[in-house]
């Protein structure tokens, strides 16, 4: 929910206001109506529901309607003899009885469309992790902005300092030209880092389709914990199971499977229950004074009916060797099929397994970057204090305010890390959802 809070403006200037904010979960809900991507895997699977529909069609009735009208002539020696206008109508119905092609393609359109159904709950859960990498990404060039800014300051302010030295004779040129680098280098750092931020923020309003103004930001404290269950082999298991992109790909083999089968059932006889009705209608005549002559005389019935019931079949014996090439085809592309399954297995577990590492080297990573800033503080704290009485350079001095702000920028990139790996994580495991999406949104404020 939306509400006036302090907030970090997605500018160069990034200052705390008080004003209505974005979170991660109204960028995500945004981003389901908004997001072109996903609305194209929207329709898609759209799409592929009616592969189901359109394969079930052929196992059942067809109903055809006809009809015609028709005008005659009948001439004799160049002489018009008879001239009347005739109609018919026909009604057909066919039911397949046996045809075990149809049959099977049948299934192979069924598979299709789970697959399609698949392959849009991926693109479902792609969503949360594209939405959660793009407001991360703006969050974290803003605190790599931030850093930079107060690094800018503090070793300007630095500079400042040993200038005035340097007035009455208490440092040498050489630490006022140390100070001037190290300035020009934050200088630089700053600018870079300011279109890091532009470029963050466009690509997040690129996803909703509008100016983002404002994003609440991550607080500073947040509790990490190993993945549960804490077995990589779980995990693995989960992925196999669970995983939308592997689930996709059984289904399309099943789908190619039952395509083979159709297309070696082509040379199987084929049997369709057939029922037909023609009625016909002569309204026929003669021109008075006119001797048609008996030789020459039609007699057309003025209305006729008939009924056709049939059972038809029929056996493909030699079509130049298509059906055969076809059946080949067909299991060379199952094939191919299967060993594009495979892929997507190996490649499932070779995600999870990452990932798992991934999560378990972050949450270690994030601990050592919370301990790190504490050292950096104090180390720079005794260095500001060993410049002050003459043990430590002004190059000992920047270099400790250095690695103080790279601390601080690794300890904000570390925890976007842990998070975006966990989300992914929970992508390959094929178990992510949108409370997923919650829970990370709570940490933010």
């Amino acid at each position: 929910m939306k509400r006036n809070r302090n907030y970090i403006l997605l500018s160069i200037l990034s200052i705390t206001f008080t004003i209505e904010a974005d979170n991660l979960l109204d960028i995500y809900n945004e981003a389901l109506e908004n997001d072109p991507q996903f609305k194209a895997a929207e329709y898609t699977y759209l799409s592929g529901k009616e592969i189901k529909k359109q394969g079930m069609a052929a196992l059942l009735p067809n109903i055809s309607l006809s009809g015609q009208t028709t005008w005659n002539e009948y001439y004799q020696l160049g002489e018009l003899q008879n001239e009347y206008n005739s109609f018919s109508q026909a009604a057909r119905i066919s039911q397949p009885l046996l045809r075990l092609d149809t049959w099977f393609n049948f299934r192979r359109s069924k598979f299709l469309t789970d697959a399609s159904e698949a392959d849009f709950a991926f693109q479902q859960q792609n969503l949360i992790v594209r939405t959660a990498e793009l407001y991360f990404n703006v969050l974290r060039s803003i605190d790599n902005l931030n850093a930079a800014i107060s690094e800018e300051v503090a070793i300007k302010k630095q500079l400042d300092q040993t200038k005035q030295r340097y007035e009455v004779g208490l440092s040498a040129i050489t630490e006022v030209q140390e100070a001037q680098l190290a300035y020009d280098v934050s200088l630089a750092a700053k600018i870079r880092r300011e279109g890091e931020v532009f470029t963050a923020r466009e690509a997040l309003n690129a996803l909703v389709g509008r100016e983002i103004v404002s994003v609440d930001a991550l607080v500073n404290e947040m509790r990490v914990t190993n993945p549960v269950p804490d077995s990589k082999d779980d995990w693995v298991q989960k992925g196999i199971e669970n995983n939308f992109r592997l689930k996709a790909a059984n289904l399309r083999t099943k789908a190619s499977k039952n395509n083979a089968r159709s297309a070696a059932a082509n040379h199987l006889p084929k049997i369709d229950i057939v029922g037909s009705r023609v009625e016909s209608e002569t309204n026929q005549f003669s021109f008075d004074g006119i001797d048609t002559g008996s030789a020459f005389q039609i007699t057309v019935p003025d209305e006729t009916q008939r009924d056709n019931y049939s059972l038809q079949w029929s056996v493909p014996i030699f079509q130049g060797g298509a059906v055969n090439s076809r059946r080949k085809q067909a299991y060379a592309d199952y094939n191919k099929s299967s060993q594009d399954a495979l892929f997507v297995q190996r490649s499932v577990i070779q995600e999870v397994r990452s990932q798992y590492s991934n999560v378990v080297t972050l949450v270690a990573n994030l601990r050592a970057q919370r301990q790190a800033v504490i050292s950096a503080t104090s180390a720079l704290e005794a260095t500001r204090v060993g410049y002050e009485v003459g043990t430590r350079n002004i190059v000992d001095l920047l270099q400790a305010e250095k690695n103080l702000y790279a601390a601080e920028r690794n300890l904000a990139n570390a925890k976007y890390d842990y998070l975006m790996s966990t989300l992914r994580l929970h992508l390959s495991a094929g178990t992510l959802d949108p409370k997923n999406l919650i829970d990370i949104n709570s940490l933010l404020g």
